[in-house]
């Protein structure tokens, strides 16, 4: 029996792709080759309203580390999960089963892509919005932060109805910044200068 679940907030993303991510604007979607030949990619989120039944979900913070080996679509991507180390075990096994994929909701597009889970972890999950900037932080595993690609707009942004999954009506194009590193589960990323995306969440199932 699925758990009725809701959550508004916020997220950002930084892969190792060259901007912009061929993923969202090639014919091919997410067939698409990543134009390093392989996907790097930190999807970081913040809650600011939500509940999985009865378990509020206020405030709470969860990262996602991914690798692909090739075009996204063909799958075989490895997963590690970081979990707000202020998370209750109810609220820890709430968030598992909405970013897993287990109780529908956006993720569940992802997770039959995912052959290797390299584990969840409770974390320091370091979330801040700074105008129109996002970053995150773990300290010790990852630091991200997400600009918004420059635009002779006048508002300073770049948003697009590209029907990335996670934010299909409205999603930002960034840049990471100098600096943006993930290193745990034996691999050291460095994703500085490349694609990133940024955008206010409203998901249910």
């Amino acid at each position: 029996m699925t758990t009725k679940w809701r959550l508004v907030g916020d997220y950002l993303e930084n892969c190792s792709c060259d901007v912009v991510c061929p993923c969202l604007v090639s014919t091919k979607a997410m067939m698409a080759e990543p134009t390093q030949g392989v996907c790097y990619n930190i999807l970081a989120f913040h809650i600011d309203t939500g509940n999985y039944g009865e378990v509020a979900l206020d405030g709470l913070n969860v990262a996602l580390a991914a690798h692909a080996p090739g075009p996204m679509a063909e799958g075989d991507w490895s997963l590690a999960v970081y979990i707000d180390e202020r998370a209750t075990p109810e609220q820890t096994d709430a968030l598992c089963a909405i970013f897993g994929g287990a109780e529908g909701g956006p993720m569940s597009a992802f997770a039959p892509l995912v052959s290797t889970h390299l584990g969840m972890k409770k974390a320091q999950i370091l979330y801040r919005i700074d105008g129109k900037s996002r970053s995150v932080e773990i300290p010790g595993v990852l630091a991200v932060a997400v600009d918004p690609l420059a635009s002779m707009h006048p508002s300073g942004e770049i948003w697009g109805m590209t029907g990335h999954p996670l934010a299909p009506e409205k999603i930002a194009f960034g840049i990471g910044r100098e600096g943006n590193r993930f290193n745990d589960h034996g691999v050291d990323w460095n994703n500085s200068g490349r694609n990133g995306h940024y955008a206010p969440i409203e998901w249910s199932n």
